[in-house]
């Protein structure tokens, strides 16, 4: 998923964001925040809760048992009724992209997932519309458990490229956001080979980050990486209590998805 300022704030945000990956960009290059080496595997990443961050294309079995639809880790609540809304920007285009945590539920492989509604849209016309899945473990690692996606063309759908599901042809779940990140630490976010094949890194958890006019502390910093566009490189910032504030792509192009909005229920 991506994340979303308006464009009043879209410069100053640029810069300061800017600043803040120019340093990881030369520091951890894509390839390192892949999580192949180093203490990414070692004692200091392991979690509580008894699951170890995920690696690659290697399955994991999650006890249902483990899981709960209360999604409360600091750096993601997701309370049903709380609506996030960003501003995307990349290339010249800018899109709205709003994020709302439903009421719903659905029981992947037995495990009971919240289903959040992803959708964007351009120029008021509805380009991308997505059902995300995610469950909390006992120790407060949000899993992400697939997604069924649409893209739109002149209203009509034409692609579902992207959709997965934990357990189905080959597909495995992820991790979102560790319920303990530690700088150097790298997990996959989502995995099935050659359609999701995401992962992250956390370079920092006390990055200052200021949006607007908003100066947000202690923001989780994360590298984000695919195997499947080796010149992919983002940035992803958490606030704590809130959720995801920035994104920032840093490769192939520059581009921004900042937030310019919560509802809360």
């Amino acid at each position: 998923m991506s994340f979303s300022s308006s464009p009043t704030h879209r410069a100053g945000t640029l810069l300061v964001a800017t600043a803040l990956v120019a340093g990881v960009a030369a520091a951890a290059p894509a390839s390192a925040a892949l999580g192949s080496h180093g203490k990414h595997h070692g004692q200091s990443c392991r979690q509580p809760g008894g699951h170890r961050l995920p690696q690659g294309s290697r399955p994991v079995h999650l006890d249902p048992a483990d899981f709960t639809t209360r999604i409360d880790n600091p750096y993601w609540p997701m309370r049903p009724g709380t609506t996030w809304r960003y501003t995307e920007t990349s290339g010249g285009e800018t899109a709205r992209v709003t994020i709302t945590v439903t009421n719903r539920t659905r029981v992947i492989q037995g495990v009971t997932a919240r289903v959040v509604h992803d959708s964007v849209r351009s120029g008021g016309e509805l380009v991308e519309d997505t059902y995300d899945w995610y469950a909390q473990d006992k120790g407060g690692s949000i899993w992400y458990l697939g997604e069924a996606t649409k893209t739109f063309e002149n209203g009509q759908v034409v692609s579902t490229e992207g959709s997965w599901e934990h357990g189905k042809d080959g597909a495995q779940a992820g991790v979102a956001v560790p319920a303990r990140p530690v700088p150097d630490c790298g997990y996959r976010e989502e995995y099935r080979a050659g359609v999701a094949e995401d992962q992250a890194r956390v370079l920092s958890t006390r990055e200052p980050l200021r949006v607007g006019t908003t100066l947000y502390r202690n923001v989780l910093h994360t590298a984000n990486t695919t195997p499947l566009h080796a010149d992919l490189l983002e940035n992803k910032f958490y606030a704590r209590g809130l959720g995801p504030v920035m994104e920032v792509d840093l490769s192939p192009e520059i581009g921004t998805v900042v937030l310019t909005g919560v509802t809360h229920p």
